[in-house]
Protein backbone atom coordinates (compact mmCIF):
# COMPACT_ATOMS: atom_id res chain seq x y z
CA UNK A 1 0.00 0.00 0.00
CA UNK A 2 1.98 3.70 -1.11
CA UNK A 3 0.02 5.30 1.65
CA UNK A 4 1.88 2.64 4.07
CA UNK A 5 5.25 2.72 2.34
CA UNK A 6 5.66 6.65 2.38
CA UNK A 7 4.77 6.63 6.07
CA UNK A 8 7.17 4.04 6.99
CA UNK A 9 9.95 5.59 4.84
CA UNK A 10 9.36 9.00 6.84
CA UNK A 11 9.46 7.49 10.23
CA UNK A 12 13.14 5.93 8.98
CA UNK A 13 14.36 8.80 7.61
CA UNK A 14 13.07 10.15 10.86
CA UNK A 15 14.83 8.05 12.89
CA UNK A 16 18.14 7.79 11.03
CA UNK A 17 18.82 11.20 11.82
CA UNK A 18 17.79 11.47 15.54
CA UNK A 19 20.46 9.06 15.77
CA UNK A 20 22.84 10.39 14.36
CA UNK A 21 22.13 13.60 16.46
CA UNK A 22 22.22 11.07 19.69
CA UNK A 23 25.86 9.98 18.23
CA UNK A 24 27.20 13.07 17.92
CA UNK A 25 26.85 14.13 21.52
CA UNK A 26 29.50 11.18 22.61
CA UNK A 27 28.04 10.15 26.01
CA UNK A 28 30.97 8.09 26.99
CA UNK A 29 30.68 6.58 29.64
CA UNK A 30 34.10 5.11 31.35
CA UNK A 31 32.53 3.91 34.68
CA UNK A 32 33.83 7.55 36.70
CA UNK A 33 30.66 9.05 38.34
CA UNK A 34 31.62 12.25 36.04
CA UNK A 35 31.61 10.73 32.93
CA UNK A 36 28.92 10.05 30.60
CA UNK A 37 26.98 13.65 30.39
CA UNK A 38 23.72 11.68 29.24
CA UNK A 39 22.17 15.25 29.80
CA UNK A 40 23.01 15.70 26.17
CA UNK A 41 21.50 13.51 24.93
CA UNK A 42 18.58 13.87 26.85
CA UNK A 43 18.24 17.38 25.44
CA UNK A 44 18.18 16.03 21.57
CA UNK A 45 15.04 13.97 22.96
CA UNK A 46 14.06 16.76 24.21
CA UNK A 47 13.73 18.56 20.82
CA UNK A 48 12.22 15.35 19.16
CA UNK A 49 9.57 15.41 21.64
CA UNK A 50 8.71 19.04 21.45
CA UNK A 51 5.87 19.44 19.10
CA UNK A 52 3.84 16.44 21.07
CA UNK A 53 5.37 18.20 24.70
CA UNK A 54 3.51 21.74 22.94
CA UNK A 55 0.65 20.27 21.97
CA UNK A 56 0.30 18.98 25.32
CA UNK A 57 0.17 14.95 24.00
CA UNK A 58 2.84 13.59 26.32
CA UNK A 59 4.54 14.35 29.45
CA UNK A 60 7.75 14.47 30.09
CA UNK A 61 10.05 14.17 33.05
CA UNK A 62 14.26 14.82 33.25
CA UNK A 63 16.12 12.95 36.10
CA UNK A 64 19.54 13.97 37.52
CA UNK A 65 21.19 11.18 39.17
CA UNK A 66 24.23 13.81 39.59
CA UNK A 67 25.13 16.58 37.73
CA UNK A 68 25.16 15.65 34.25
CA UNK A 69 23.89 12.01 34.21
CA UNK A 70 20.25 12.68 33.23
CA UNK A 71 17.72 10.53 32.11
CA UNK A 72 14.67 11.21 30.08
CA UNK A 73 10.63 9.36 31.09
CA UNK A 74 8.27 10.49 28.80
CA UNK A 75 4.71 9.22 28.86
CA UNK A 76 1.76 9.12 26.74
CA UNK A 77 -1.42 8.42 28.94
CA UNK A 78 -4.33 6.24 27.86
CA UNK A 79 -8.24 6.00 27.46
CA UNK A 80 -8.12 2.86 29.81
CA UNK A 81 -6.87 2.56 33.47
CA UNK A 82 -7.06 -1.56 32.80
CA UNK A 83 -5.18 -1.52 29.75
CA UNK A 84 -1.41 -2.46 29.75
CA UNK A 85 1.75 0.53 30.41
CA UNK A 86 4.11 -0.41 28.03
CA UNK A 87 7.76 0.65 28.53
CA UNK A 88 10.31 1.17 26.12
CA UNK A 89 13.85 1.26 27.63
CA UNK A 90 16.15 2.70 25.89
CA UNK A 91 19.90 3.78 27.19
CA UNK A 92 21.63 6.92 25.98
CA UNK A 93 25.32 5.83 27.40
CA UNK A 94 28.15 4.57 25.08
CA UNK A 95 31.24 2.69 25.52
CA UNK A 96 35.00 4.52 25.32
CA UNK A 97 36.15 4.34 21.84
CA UNK A 98 39.95 4.22 20.68
CA UNK A 99 39.35 6.35 17.64
CA UNK A 100 42.89 5.66 16.42
CA UNK A 101 41.71 2.35 15.18
CA UNK A 102 38.50 3.83 13.32
CA UNK A 103 38.37 4.22 9.77
CA UNK A 104 35.63 7.15 10.16
CA UNK A 105 35.27 9.44 13.19
CA UNK A 106 33.37 7.14 15.86
CA UNK A 107 30.94 10.31 17.29
CA UNK A 108 30.66 12.02 13.49
CA UNK A 109 27.07 10.08 12.95
CA UNK A 110 28.17 9.50 8.92
CA UNK A 111 26.05 8.05 6.46
CA UNK A 112 27.98 6.13 4.36
CA UNK A 113 26.47 3.67 1.79
CA UNK A 114 23.18 2.92 3.47
CA UNK A 115 25.42 2.47 6.98
CA UNK A 116 24.57 4.85 10.12
CA UNK A 117 28.77 5.02 12.19
CA UNK A 118 29.84 5.49 15.31
CA UNK A 119 30.17 4.47 18.90
CA UNK A 120 26.50 2.83 20.15
CA UNK A 121 24.55 3.20 17.19
CA UNK A 122 24.43 -1.18 17.65
CA UNK A 123 24.34 -0.47 21.37
CA UNK A 124 21.69 0.61 21.34
CA UNK A 125 21.24 3.95 19.97
CA UNK A 126 19.37 2.81 17.38
CA UNK A 127 16.96 1.04 18.83
CA UNK A 128 16.65 4.62 21.22
CA UNK A 129 16.01 6.34 18.53
CA UNK A 130 13.28 3.79 17.16
CA UNK A 131 11.47 3.78 20.62
CA UNK A 132 11.61 7.58 20.39
CA UNK A 133 9.55 7.79 16.91
CA UNK A 134 7.11 5.21 17.95
CA UNK A 135 6.36 7.13 20.82
CA UNK A 136 6.10 10.77 19.25
CA UNK A 137 3.56 9.21 16.46
CA UNK A 138 1.27 8.02 19.10
CA UNK A 139 1.80 11.32 21.29
CA UNK A 140 0.49 12.92 17.95
CA UNK A 141 -1.32 10.64 16.43
CA UNK A 142 -5.60 12.05 16.48
CA UNK A 143 -6.74 9.71 19.18
CA UNK A 144 -5.20 8.55 22.24
CA UNK A 145 -3.88 4.68 22.73
CA UNK A 146 -6.23 2.66 25.19
CA UNK A 147 -3.12 1.90 27.39
CA UNK A 148 -0.09 4.33 28.45
CA UNK A 149 3.16 4.56 26.45
CA UNK A 150 6.53 5.17 28.34
CA UNK A 151 10.05 5.93 27.03
CA UNK A 152 12.45 5.27 29.43
CA UNK A 153 15.93 6.91 28.06
CA UNK A 154 18.51 6.38 30.65
CA UNK A 155 21.65 6.86 31.70
CA UNK A 156 24.73 4.80 32.67
CA UNK A 157 23.55 1.47 31.58
CA UNK A 158 27.21 0.51 30.61
CA UNK A 159 28.81 0.57 34.26
CA UNK A 160 25.72 -0.61 36.39
CA UNK A 161 22.71 1.69 36.23
CA UNK A 162 23.74 3.38 39.76
CA UNK A 163 23.35 6.50 37.96
CA UNK A 164 20.48 5.61 35.67
CA UNK A 165 17.98 2.94 35.79
CA UNK A 166 18.76 1.21 39.22
CA UNK A 167 18.53 4.32 41.20
CA UNK A 168 15.24 6.09 38.91
CA UNK A 169 13.57 2.87 40.69
CA UNK A 170 15.46 3.45 44.11
CA UNK A 171 14.55 7.23 43.93
CA UNK A 172 11.35 7.67 41.89
CA UNK A 173 9.30 4.60 41.21
CA UNK A 174 6.33 6.60 40.73
CA UNK A 175 7.45 8.18 37.58
CA UNK A 176 7.15 4.14 36.05
CA UNK A 177 4.45 2.60 36.54
CA UNK A 178 4.92 0.23 33.60
CA UNK A 179 3.39 -3.14 33.33
CA UNK A 180 5.72 -4.32 30.20
CA UNK A 181 8.95 -3.22 28.46
CA UNK A 182 11.01 -3.94 25.63
CA UNK A 183 14.84 -3.09 25.42
CA UNK A 184 17.80 -4.36 23.80
CA UNK A 185 19.80 -7.57 22.92
CA UNK A 186 17.22 -8.90 20.31
CA UNK A 187 16.80 -8.93 16.53
CA UNK A 188 19.88 -11.02 14.99
CA UNK A 189 19.61 -13.96 13.24
CA UNK A 190 19.80 -17.47 14.31
CA UNK A 191 19.27 -19.65 11.11
CA UNK A 192 15.89 -18.79 9.71
CA UNK A 193 14.68 -16.87 13.54
CA UNK A 194 14.86 -13.82 14.92
CA UNK A 195 16.12 -13.95 18.21
CA UNK A 196 14.13 -12.45 21.14
CA UNK A 197 15.79 -11.91 24.56
CA UNK A 198 13.53 -13.26 27.32
CA UNK A 199 16.30 -13.99 29.80
CA UNK A 200 20.00 -13.10 30.90
CA UNK A 201 22.29 -14.60 32.76
CA UNK A 202 23.25 -13.36 36.81
CA UNK A 203 26.29 -11.76 38.31
CA UNK A 204 28.46 -12.96 41.03
CA UNK A 205 31.80 -10.72 40.77
CA UNK A 206 34.22 -11.24 43.18
CA UNK A 207 37.84 -10.05 44.43
CA UNK A 208 40.48 -12.71 45.45
CA UNK A 209 42.72 -10.90 47.52
CA UNK A 210 45.78 -12.67 47.45
CA UNK A 211 48.45 -11.94 50.35
CA UNK A 212 52.06 -13.13 50.56
CA UNK A 213 54.99 -11.62 52.81
CA UNK A 214 56.63 -8.40 51.37
CA UNK A 215 60.14 -7.46 51.52
CA UNK A 216 62.93 -4.73 49.78
CA UNK A 217 62.95 -6.37 45.86
CA UNK A 218 67.12 -6.14 45.93
CA UNK A 219 66.98 -8.89 48.86
CA UNK A 220 64.11 -11.17 47.67
CA UNK A 221 65.35 -14.43 50.15
CA UNK A 222 62.35 -14.35 53.06
CA UNK A 223 59.56 -12.81 50.90
CA UNK A 224 57.17 -14.11 49.07
CA UNK A 225 55.92 -12.43 46.39
CA UNK A 226 52.32 -12.28 46.33
CA UNK A 227 52.51 -11.59 42.58
CA UNK A 228 53.39 -15.07 42.57
CA UNK A 229 50.79 -16.48 44.58
CA UNK A 230 48.25 -14.81 42.59
CA UNK A 231 49.99 -16.45 39.07
CA UNK A 232 49.09 -19.72 41.12
CA UNK A 233 45.54 -18.76 41.97
CA UNK A 234 45.54 -17.88 37.78
CA UNK A 235 46.37 -21.08 36.70
CA UNK A 236 44.01 -22.86 39.21
CA UNK A 237 40.79 -20.86 37.71
CA UNK A 238 42.22 -21.93 34.36
CA UNK A 239 41.31 -25.19 34.88
CA UNK A 240 38.28 -24.22 36.69
CA UNK A 241 35.24 -26.33 34.81
CA UNK A 242 31.48 -25.87 36.01
CA UNK A 243 29.03 -27.87 34.86
CA UNK A 244 27.30 -28.17 32.07
CA UNK A 245 23.51 -26.98 32.47
CA UNK A 246 21.30 -26.97 29.50
CA UNK A 247 18.54 -25.13 30.44
CA UNK A 248 15.12 -24.73 28.68
CA UNK A 249 15.80 -22.31 26.11
CA UNK A 250 18.74 -24.40 25.01
CA UNK A 251 17.15 -26.84 22.68
CA UNK A 252 15.02 -24.39 20.51
CA UNK A 253 18.43 -22.32 20.22
CA UNK A 254 19.79 -25.35 19.18
CA UNK A 255 16.69 -25.95 16.57
CA UNK A 256 16.83 -22.49 15.41
CA UNK A 257 20.54 -22.55 15.06
CA UNK A 258 22.11 -25.94 13.92
CA UNK A 259 20.52 -27.93 10.59
CA UNK A 260 22.98 -30.87 10.99
CA UNK A 261 20.73 -33.34 13.02
CA UNK A 262 24.11 -35.42 14.07
CA UNK A 263 25.90 -32.09 15.77
CA UNK A 264 22.54 -30.83 16.81
CA UNK A 265 22.06 -34.41 19.14
CA UNK A 266 25.64 -33.65 20.22
CA UNK A 267 24.37 -30.49 21.49
CA UNK A 268 21.75 -31.99 23.12
CA UNK A 269 24.14 -34.03 24.96
CA UNK A 270 25.49 -32.80 27.94
CA UNK A 271 28.23 -34.93 28.19
CA UNK A 272 29.33 -34.12 24.26
CA UNK A 273 28.37 -30.75 23.98
CA UNK A 274 32.01 -29.67 24.62
CA UNK A 275 33.63 -31.60 21.72
CA UNK A 276 30.92 -30.23 19.57
CA UNK A 277 31.59 -26.65 20.48
CA UNK A 278 34.97 -26.95 18.26
CA UNK A 279 32.42 -26.87 15.11
CA UNK A 280 30.12 -24.16 15.50
CA UNK A 281 32.72 -21.24 14.50
CA UNK A 282 31.40 -17.70 15.40
CA UNK A 283 28.32 -19.22 17.78
CA UNK A 284 30.61 -21.26 20.07
CA UNK A 285 31.26 -18.21 22.25
CA UNK A 286 27.95 -17.90 23.25
CA UNK A 287 26.90 -21.45 23.20
CA UNK A 288 29.34 -21.91 25.73
CA UNK A 289 28.55 -19.33 28.16
CA UNK A 290 24.90 -19.92 27.96
CA UNK A 291 25.69 -23.85 28.95
CA UNK A 292 27.43 -23.38 32.24
CA UNK A 293 28.59 -20.61 35.18
CA UNK A 294 31.51 -18.65 33.64
CA UNK A 295 34.46 -17.30 35.57
CA UNK A 296 36.72 -14.76 33.84
CA UNK A 297 39.48 -13.03 35.55
CA UNK A 298 39.12 -9.33 34.61
CA UNK A 299 41.44 -7.26 36.47
CA UNK A 300 44.57 -7.98 38.68
CA UNK A 301 46.67 -5.59 40.56
CA UNK A 302 50.15 -6.30 42.33
CA UNK A 303 52.29 -3.93 44.20
CA UNK A 304 53.03 -0.12 43.67
CA UNK A 305 56.81 0.32 43.66
CA UNK A 306 59.13 -1.27 41.44
CA UNK A 307 61.33 -1.74 44.18
CA UNK A 308 59.27 -3.35 46.69
CA UNK A 309 58.18 -7.22 46.91
CA UNK A 310 54.55 -6.74 47.17
CA UNK A 311 52.53 -8.34 50.00
CA UNK A 312 48.50 -8.38 48.49
CA UNK A 313 47.16 -8.54 45.22
CA UNK A 314 43.80 -8.36 44.01
CA UNK A 315 41.87 -10.58 41.29
CA UNK A 316 38.71 -9.59 40.05
CA UNK A 317 36.53 -12.44 38.58
CA UNK A 318 33.33 -11.76 36.58
CA UNK A 319 31.30 -14.83 37.09
CA UNK A 320 28.48 -15.11 35.24
CA UNK A 321 25.53 -17.59 36.30
CA UNK A 322 22.41 -19.44 35.10
CA UNK A 323 19.01 -19.55 36.30
CA UNK A 324 18.94 -21.23 39.83
CA UNK A 325 22.63 -20.83 40.99
CA UNK A 326 22.91 -19.30 44.17
CA UNK A 327 25.88 -17.26 45.70
CA UNK A 328 26.55 -19.84 48.41
CA UNK A 329 26.95 -22.66 44.91
CA UNK A 330 29.87 -20.35 43.87
CA UNK A 331 31.69 -19.83 46.77
CA UNK A 332 31.75 -23.33 47.06
CA UNK A 333 33.19 -23.32 43.56
CA UNK A 334 35.52 -21.34 44.15
CA UNK A 335 36.50 -22.64 47.68
CA UNK A 336 37.10 -26.10 45.99
CA UNK A 337 38.94 -24.56 43.39
CA UNK A 338 41.34 -22.68 46.27
CA UNK A 339 41.95 -25.99 48.29
CA UNK A 340 45.20 -25.72 50.09
CA UNK A 341 45.76 -21.97 49.66
CA UNK A 342 42.64 -20.41 51.82
CA UNK A 343 45.00 -19.00 54.32
CA UNK A 344 46.33 -16.93 51.70
CA UNK A 345 43.28 -15.90 49.70
CA UNK A 346 40.47 -13.93 50.75
CA UNK A 347 37.13 -13.82 48.68
CA UNK A 348 35.21 -11.03 48.99
CA UNK A 349 31.51 -10.26 47.15
CA UNK A 350 31.22 -7.48 44.43
CA UNK A 351 28.10 -6.31 43.28
CA UNK A 352 26.30 -8.80 41.79
CA UNK A 353 22.51 -10.13 41.24
CA UNK A 354 20.46 -13.23 39.61
CA UNK A 355 19.43 -14.16 36.90
CA UNK A 356 16.31 -13.38 35.52
CA UNK A 357 13.86 -14.58 33.07
CA UNK A 358 10.19 -13.30 31.32
CA UNK A 359 7.78 -15.91 30.38
CA UNK A 360 6.91 -16.62 26.77
CA UNK A 361 3.15 -16.88 27.58
CA UNK A 362 2.92 -13.04 28.08
CA UNK A 363 0.87 -11.36 25.97
CA UNK A 364 3.73 -8.89 24.76
CA UNK A 365 5.87 -11.76 23.80
CA UNK A 366 3.55 -12.59 22.10
CA UNK A 367 2.79 -9.41 20.17
CA UNK A 368 6.18 -9.45 19.33
CA UNK A 369 6.61 -12.70 17.49
CA UNK A 370 3.23 -11.60 15.53
CA UNK A 371 5.07 -8.65 14.82
CA UNK A 372 7.90 -9.99 13.51
CA UNK A 373 6.52 -12.51 11.27
CA UNK A 374 4.13 -9.51 9.60
CA UNK A 375 7.15 -7.62 9.40
CA UNK A 376 9.93 -9.80 7.66
CA UNK A 377 8.01 -13.62 7.91
CA UNK A 378 10.76 -14.46 10.11
CA UNK A 379 9.62 -16.97 13.41
CA UNK A 380 11.34 -16.11 16.50
CA UNK A 381 13.66 -17.86 18.78
CA UNK A 382 14.02 -16.70 22.65
CA UNK A 383 17.25 -17.35 24.19
CA UNK A 384 19.17 -16.31 27.06
CA UNK A 385 22.00 -13.69 27.19
CA UNK A 386 25.14 -14.34 28.33
CA UNK A 387 25.55 -10.23 29.28
CA UNK A 388 23.16 -8.15 30.73
CA UNK A 389 21.11 -4.99 30.40
CA UNK A 390 18.90 -2.85 32.47
CA UNK A 391 16.08 -5.18 31.24
CA UNK A 392 16.75 -7.10 34.79
CA UNK A 393 16.27 -4.56 36.85
CA UNK A 394 12.64 -4.51 35.68
CA UNK A 395 12.14 -8.50 35.36
CA UNK A 396 13.43 -8.04 39.18
CA UNK A 397 10.08 -7.02 40.09
CA UNK A 398 8.18 -9.03 38.08
CA UNK A 399 7.13 -7.11 35.16
CA UNK A 400 7.91 -8.88 31.63
CA UNK A 401 10.50 -7.36 29.26
CA UNK A 402 11.95 -8.45 26.36
CA UNK A 403 15.19 -7.74 24.17
CA UNK A 404 13.44 -6.60 20.97
CA UNK A 405 15.08 -6.02 17.15
CA UNK A 406 14.60 -6.67 14.03
CA UNK A 407 17.77 -6.78 11.75
CA UNK A 408 18.29 -6.95 8.22
CA UNK A 409 19.11 -10.82 6.95
CA UNK A 410 22.91 -10.39 7.02
CA UNK A 411 22.94 -9.82 10.48
CA UNK A 412 23.40 -13.27 12.04
CA UNK A 413 24.64 -13.47 15.98
CA UNK A 414 27.80 -13.37 15.16
CA UNK A 415 27.90 -10.19 13.13
CA UNK A 416 25.91 -8.42 16.05
CA UNK A 417 28.95 -9.69 18.30
CA UNK A 418 31.55 -8.43 15.95
CA UNK A 419 29.95 -4.72 15.81
CA UNK A 420 28.90 -4.72 19.78
CA UNK A 421 31.49 -2.28 21.52
CA UNK A 422 33.79 -2.82 18.37
CA UNK A 423 36.01 -0.87 16.34
CA UNK A 424 33.74 1.23 13.21
CA UNK A 425 30.25 0.05 14.87
CA UNK A 426 27.82 0.49 12.50
CA UNK A 427 24.45 -0.27 11.60
CA UNK A 428 22.58 -0.31 8.08
CA UNK A 429 19.01 1.84 7.44
CA UNK A 430 17.24 -1.57 6.77
CA UNK A 431 17.52 -2.57 9.97
CA UNK A 432 16.58 0.87 11.60
CA UNK A 433 13.40 0.52 8.76
CA UNK A 434 12.59 -3.23 9.83
CA UNK A 435 13.06 -2.73 13.58
CA UNK A 436 10.28 1.02 13.50
CA UNK A 437 7.88 -1.07 11.50
CA UNK A 438 7.58 -4.40 13.50
CA UNK A 439 7.61 -1.79 16.58
CA UNK A 440 4.72 -0.11 15.49
CA UNK A 441 2.60 -3.31 14.79
CA UNK A 442 3.59 -4.33 19.05
CA UNK A 443 2.56 -0.64 19.94
CA UNK A 444 -0.63 -1.28 18.40
CA UNK A 445 -1.14 -4.35 19.31
CA UNK A 446 -0.54 -3.54 22.93
CA UNK A 447 -2.00 -0.02 23.60
CA UNK A 448 -2.87 1.08 20.79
Amino acid sequence: MPGRVSRVSSATSETVELLRALVREACVNTGEASSGGEIRAVRVLQRFLAEAVERRCCETRVFEASPGRASLVARVRGTDPDAPALGLLGHLDVVPVDAERWTHDPFGGDLIEGEIWGRGTVDMLYLTAAFATAFREVALAEERPRGDLLLLAVADEEAGSDYGLRWLLREHPDAFGVTEALSESGGMRMGDHVVVEVAEKGSAGRRLVVRGTPGHASIPFGAQSAAYAAGEVLQRLAAVAPAVELGALWRSFVEARIDDPDLAGRMLDPVRLDAALLELGGIAGYAHAASRVTISPTVLRAGQAHNVIPGEAHIDLDIRTLPGTTDDEVDALLAEMLSGLSAEVEVRHLRGWPATESPEDEPLFDAVRDAIAQTDGSPVVPIMAAGGSDARLLRELGIPSYGFGLLSADWSYERYRQRIHAHDERIDVASVELTVEALRRIVSARVG
